[in-house]
């Protein structure tokens, strides 16, 4: 028996530090799962499901040094001598220190620099001093040792709190011949960052191993299609960018979690796509909506009248839907080469997540949406040859329960479409919408203003994730209970 994943009560203040932590009950032994076939879970959706929750606030190159020289000390470092109390062969006021060019070092022995930074907003902050191989160094700030990197090891960070407009001295010494003024610092503690949730408030404690570094797990895969193009183990970003992170990650947290087998988390999205249009499946019909009708499959006129005939455009309805799962059949028909790793073991359709509804929000697309969407689950079933295949939606969320229009009507025909509704008989223990209004999170406690990216709040991203993810659990338990 696979162990199992408890789900826990979501509480949506995100105040508890222990929300959303996994736990694994142990199970009884079992046969080697070496040869067990990989379980592949195929995420779709538009830029929500891309991902666009912030890791961290970013890095930005040195600001605010001031009265910083270079000490050029003889002989290569010793991290026996005293570099306070030695008499240095000569020191070079460093006109420009960070930003593209900074002064040249001198060059010529063992090199510290010693200065004022002082920078404008109160924070918590990261240091990275140097570039590529450079950064092999140690960095004091105001006494305290922020940065550590020694030849063929891995760099240590300890984030420092900043006062905003008061001066901190610093001193980085260089323990090879290489060295020069490059260096960078991020904020920590931005509201609604990764970074901020997990290693500054303790949220989510499962993302980071002992000595505070994210993790990849080594039993979970991730691989993006047409956008959010990662390849690697599940870990931080598998977003938008490699700052960002989407529902992905936390889904496959449990997921992996729920299995013996290996992992595959397939993502294959897109950002501004439609279900009516962008994303309409095969074999969908044209349909007339307030006395205009709208594309069917393949359909190159978005929308026409009997006086107004419309025009073509460089696009078809169906062509995002054709894209993104022609992607998932060329890496699944390469499965072998596409992961040696697991050369030989062969795959199985897992199960099926979808959260997007943005930008159906127009009253013709809209009133589409249940019909839409019932079809789009039945193509992909087909697609993959996995009739009975697990199937989760989310909810669209943007405004949490403040939603008006619309975009209700897309969010109450996604809940339409859950087994659980009782509307859609053949969905009953196979399909099931998880909600995602209770995870809004607002500008002011976000990394970013934009509501349509859900304010780049990593929080919500995570909590849509384990929501995907409870839900998955309790429809391959369903599966497991059926004769």
């Amino acid at each position: 028996m696979p162990s199992r994943y408890l789900s826990r009560a979501v509480n949506t203040t995100i105040s508890v530090a222990a929300c959303f932590f996994l736990l694994r009950v142990a199970a009884a032994e079992s046969p080697s799962t070496d040869n067990l076939p990989v379980k592949v879970y195929i995420l779709s959706g538009q830029s929500n499901m891309v991902g666009i929750g912030q890791v961290g606030g970013g890095s930005v190159r040195w600001s605010g040094v001031t009265e910083a020289t270079v000490s050029v000390y003889p002989g290569p470092y010793s991290a026996t001598a005293d570099y306070d109390a030695m008499k240095p062969l000569k020191t070079v006021e460093l006109a420009e220190y960070g930003g593209t060019n900074p002064t040249p070092f001198p060059g010529g022995g063992t090199q510290v620099v010693r200065g004022f930074i002082e920078l404008k907003t109160s924070g918590v902050y990261k240091f990275t001093p140097g570039y590529q191989g450079s950064t092999t160094n140690i960095m004091e700030l105001d006494g305290v040792e922020v940065y550590r990197k020694e030849p063929e090891k891995n760099p240590r960070h300890a984030n420092f709190k900043i006062v905003g407009g008061q001066k901190y001295p610093f001193k980085i010494t260089f323990l090879t011949a290489d060295a020069n003024g490059l260096g960078w610092w991020s904020r920590t503690d931005i509201p609604g960052t990764l970074d901020t949730l997990v290693k500054e408030q303790g949220k989510f404690p499962h993302l980071i191993n002992d000595e505070g570094d994210y993790v990849a797990r080594d039993d979970v895969w991730y691989k993006g299609l047409v956008t959010a193009t990662a390849n690697k183990p599940l870990s931080i970003g598998c977003g938008a960018n490699s700052n960002q992170i989407g529902p992905e990650l936390q889904f496959g947290h449990i997921m992996g979690d729920y299995h013996d087998a290996p992992v595959l988390v397939l993502k294959t999205s897109q950002g501004n796509r439609s279900l009516g249009w962008d994303f309409l499946p095969p074999g969908s019909q044209p349909f007339t909506f307030d006395g205009r009708t709208y594309a069917g499959y393949k359909d190159e006129i978005p929308s026409w009248t009997a006086e107004d005939p419309g025009k073509k455009v460089n696009w078809y309805a169906g062509l995002q839907y054709d894209q993104c799962f022609d992607a998932v059949h060329k890496v699944l028909d390469n499965f072998d080469s596409e992961f040696p790793q697991w050369k030989g073991r062969g795959y199985e359709i897992a199960g099926f997540a979808w959260w997007q509804g943005h930008k159906d929000g127009n009253p013709a697309h809209a009133s589409r949406y249940e019909q839409n969407l019932v079809k789009l689950i039945h193509s992909l079933r087909d697609e993959f040859k996995s009739p009975h295949a697990p199937f989760v939606i989310g909810t669209i969320g943007f405004g949490g329960w403040d939603m008006s229009g619309p975009h209700l009507t897309v969010a109450n025909a996604q809940l339409a479409v859950s087994g659980k509704s009782g509307k859609h008989k053949e969905f009953d223990g196979n399909v099931v919408t998880v909600e995602t209004r209770d995870f809004w999170q607002t500008p002011e406690v976000s990394p970013r203003n934009q509501d349509f990216h859900y304010n780049g709040n990593a929080a919500t991203y995570m909590m849509v994730g384990d929501a995907l993810g409870r839900g998955m659990l309790e429809l391959q338990d369903n599966q497991s209970a059926s004769p």
